[in-house]
């Protein structure tokens, strides 16, 4: 009785079956904590934005200005992060999800930027739904650029950035 299963019958074992998995490593070592922080930041980004549109609502009709700012202010945000935590200090593994990907994607809407360029374009506003469009990409992109330039220069890292040269991370 003492014997294994393959001294007992004397066939090779199946090669296909192989040995029972393992449980695997915990959830919270792996992505689990990361989809966490991106969801609670996604909640906490859309609060905010809904709180924007409740402040400054858009009529049916009108150009949707809440929704450009709540996104030109969104990116302005990410530019100033970005910059933070690729020069300046080095963030716990979960801010970057949580702030930059959870809160900050949640805040910026480029679902509701379709939705209004839909309703502009279906209530025969063909040029501004265009130029709303187009706009926002320029404003968003801007932002960014706009955001990332003035807090490297207010840090003293314009030069070099992250990629080395004068004051880059990777300078010091």
């Amino acid at each position: 009785m003492g014997s294994s299963r393959s001294d007992v019958v004397d066939e090779p074992i199946d090669p296909d079956t192989g040995p029972a998995p393992s449980a695997g490593p915990s959830p919270w070592r792996g992505q689990g904590p990361v989809v966490g922080v991106v969801a609670a930041g996604g909640a906490l980004g859309a609060t905010a934005r809904y709180g924007a549109s409740l402040l400054w609502p858009t009529p049916p009709s009108a150009f949707p200005w809440t929704i450009l700012l709540v996104n030109a202010v969104g990116c302005a945000i990410i530019g100033v992060f970005l910059a933070l935590v690729t020069e300046v200090w080095t963030a716990h593994r979960l801010v970057r999800p949580f702030f930059g990907t959870g809160v900050l994607g949640g805040f910026t809407t480029f679902s509701t930027y379709a939705v209004d360029f839909t309703r502009l374009v279906q209530d025969g506003r063909i040029a501004i739904a265009f130029g709303y469009l187009m706009g926002t990409l320029v404003v968003a992109m801007a932002a960014v650029w706009a955001a990332v330039t003035a807090t490297r220069r207010a840090l003293g890292t314009y030069g070099g950035g992250a990629y080395g040269g004068p004051g880059g991370r990777a300078a010091r």
